[in-house]
């Protein structure tokens, strides 16, 4: 480690699916590190040694050297801090930076002479200092670029995924002066084994992540769109995408539900400031649209299969998977609830079962009461909503022996193997 990354004492602030990882990563690297979060029931479980989103194993997180707090105050001990909270939409599908500017404040209000204050936070081109340098010079009453400075790091984690991880993802950094871009970038190369890229600004470095989830979104959209088309045309998706990956240079993308915290979010961020300056970006919008409408799509169809089979009325529908993505307990803006509303407004009430996430909140946000694996059964219709490992498991015959004889099961990511089902049962996915 330079004398340059050994001198700096780290804070970050959101212990979630980012912050977290990044703080154990530090401390692992011996540098102090300061882990706070607004949750206070949050950070007791850390400090137990519990992870509730599954990201750091227990003797990982026990191993780590941190000061976990909820107490803003223990900011003050340091002298680099990364900045990784939410940045999600709004119900107009606008961004939402209160907490991102709500950081801020907290962080200004602790901030000293030579800080240096780093965002991770997904956001659009400008926000870093249009947005939340404002709030830590007037919270500090310092002033930005002689008594404090500035970087911008993107996040790339992709949770639940053990090979890409914090120290094994190319590091993006950019810093708000060359002084400081060589700070944040030797910080971060203390850590992060994959190597470090410096962007020229930190424009720069906020547009690069927020194209990063929009073009895997469009790649997506582009995939359900064909789903669409091929399912008029009688065609399995999944037939003709494994023809087509054949060709060399065939860009391996599926259909399917997209939700998250990223890549169902991010977007917009992008449109939204596009559209400040006059642009209205047609394609981006118009694949989110796509992406948004999938969940209502997978409902009609089944809703249609039923009345095919004369078992609308009163049909038993079990969903499996609620969280957005699978093996990942995250529900932030899952897409299977828009199964879950569209068989409503059918006058079918679904039992939803997920192992893995939380029941309360799947109450709280999305109204959703989850059920116990042992009430699926006799069921007209099954749908594999996220394909958990614990539901492929299961495999073709036991996810079949859920249904009542001639029932459907619907195959949302095509995860199963249509061939091992048994004799009778229906079969669709996208």
């Amino acid at each position: 480690m330079s004398q340059q990354a050994r001198a700096r004492r780290i804070s970050v602030t959101g212990l979630g699916y980012v912050g977290l990882p990044v703080a154990v990563a530090f401390a692992a690297a011996g540098h102090p590190v300061i882990a706070f979060d607004i949750n206070a029931e949050r950070i007791a479980e850390l400090k137990r040694g519990i992870d509730r989103t599954g990201e750091v194993e227990p003797e990982r997180l026990g191993a780590a050297e941190l000061h976990f707090t909820a107490d803003p105050a223990d900011l003050a001990r340091a002298d680099f801090h990364i900045v990784a909270v939410p940045t999600p939409i709004d119900d107009s599908k606008r961004p939402d930076l209160r907490p991102l500017l709500a950081a801020s404040r907290t962080v200004g209000r602790i901030l000293k002479a030579g800080d240096i204050v780093v965002y991770e936070s997904t956001v659009y081109p400008g926000a870093t200092e249009d947005d939340c340098v404002p709030l830590l010079e007037a919270e500090s009453g310092l002033r930005f670029g002689v008594d404090f400075f500035a970087g911008y790091s993107p996040e790339r984690i992709n949770p639940g995924d053990p090979e890409h991880r914090f120290e094994t993802i190319t590091k993006v950094v950019s810093g708000s002066d060359p002084d400081t871009l060589e700070t944040v970038a030797a910080v971060y190369g203390s850590v992060v084994r994959a190597g470090i890229h410096k962007a020229p600004s930190i424009r720069v470095a906020e547009a690069a992540k927020v194209i990063e989830n929009t073009q895997r979104d469009l790649n997506i959209a582009l995939m359900n769109e064909l789903s669409l088309i091929f399912e008029r045309m009688g065609i399995r998706t999944k037939d003709v995408l494994e023809a087509a990956g054949t060709k060399w240079n065939f860009l391996r993308f599926t259909p399917g539900l997209v939700g998250g915290h990223c890549i169902g979010v991010d977007p917009y961020y992008l449109t939204a400031k596009a559209e400040t300056f006059g642009y209205h970006p047609d394609v981006i919008l118009a694949g989110r649209r796509v992406n948004d409408g999938m969940g209502a799509f997978i409902a009609a169809k089944l809703v249609k299969m039923l009345i095919r089979k004369g078992r609308a009325q009163g049909a038993r529908v079990g969903i499996l998977g609620l969280t957005f993505k699978e093996n990942v307990p995250d529900l932030r803006n899952s897409r299977v609830p828009d199964i879950i509303r569209e068989l409503d407004a059918f006058g079918i009430a679904p039992l939803v079962h997920d192992p893995i996430a939380d029941a309360e909140e799947a109450e709280a946000e999305y109204g959703v009461r989850l059920a116990p694996r042992d009430s699926l059964r006799e069921l007209d219709a099954l749908v594999v909503a996220v394909s958990h490992r614990t539901f492929l498991q299961e495999g073709e015959a036991g996810l079949a022996a859920l249904l009542r004889p001639g029932g459907i099961l619907i195959d949302v990511k095509s995860c199963l193997d249509p061939s091992r089902l048994p004799a009778g049962t229906e079969y669709w996915s996208l």
